[in-house]
């Protein structure tokens, strides 16, 4: 009988321990179920964080040709603006650019420019010269620069370089926030930091 309460016990603290392990690995398993969806929400919130504002960016820069082919008229070199473009647009439309259609486009850009320069307007030569410029660079540029830090880092410097140049232009940093032809070009100039400020920042995270 002592025999036989002995081997009970013992199977009973056997199967005691077998179960306290099973809970504890199953906890276990739940925390880090538990962090890998909180790093990968996170990661997802910072990657649509990035795509959203990389469509201001390259909105912005848009906005900002259209105003100096229209009413902005300085001596500020915006044609820097392609490249921001150039390194800010979003993966997929530089993709559809880059393809066959981007390729046509830019066939009849060079048609028009070449045979009837009378018919081909001013206006149109900076967007010519981007869709020339994103079918026609190389896959370092297009494929390795675009999705780094360097092409981030020249997007602020663009940005940073243009912002000064508007304030000199427009008398100082209170004129370009306070006359009415300043201040959409300010905030067209001010948004074009969003995305490589974002972009520095989540790549150090």
């Amino acid at each position: 009988m002592i025999g036989g309460k002995t081997n009970f016990l013992a199977m009973k603290t056997d199967d005691s321990a077998v179960g306290d392990l099973l809970s504890s690995d199953m906890k276990d398993i739940g925390n880090a179920v538990k962090k890998l969806a909180d790093h990968a929400i996170k990661l997802g919130g910072l990657g649509f964080g990035t795509s959203f504002l990389k469509w201001v960016a390259a909105v912005a820069a848009i906005y900002l040709l259209i105003l100096d082919r229209t009413n902005w008229k300085t001596n500020i070199l915006t044609s820097l603006l392609i490249p921001y473009i150039f390194f800010s647009l979003p993966s997929w439309l530089f993709g559809l650019l880059r393809g066959e259609v981007g390729k046509w486009i830019a066939l009849i850009a060079v048609v028009l420019r070449l045979f009837f320069p009378r018919r081909f307007p001013d206006w149109l030569e900076l967007p010519g010269a981007l869709i020339l410029l994103i079918v026609v660079a190389p896959g370092f540029f297009a494929d390795t620069l675009r999705g780094s830090v360097v092409g981030v880092f020249v997007c602020l410097v663009i940005g940073c370089y243009l912002l000064q140049e508007h304030i000199r232009a427009s008398g100082g940093f209170r004129n370009s926030f306070t006359k009415s032809s300043g201040i959409s070009n300010s905030i067209g100039i001010l948004l074009l930091f969003l995305y490589p400020v974002w972009a520095l920042v989540i790549s150090f995270i």
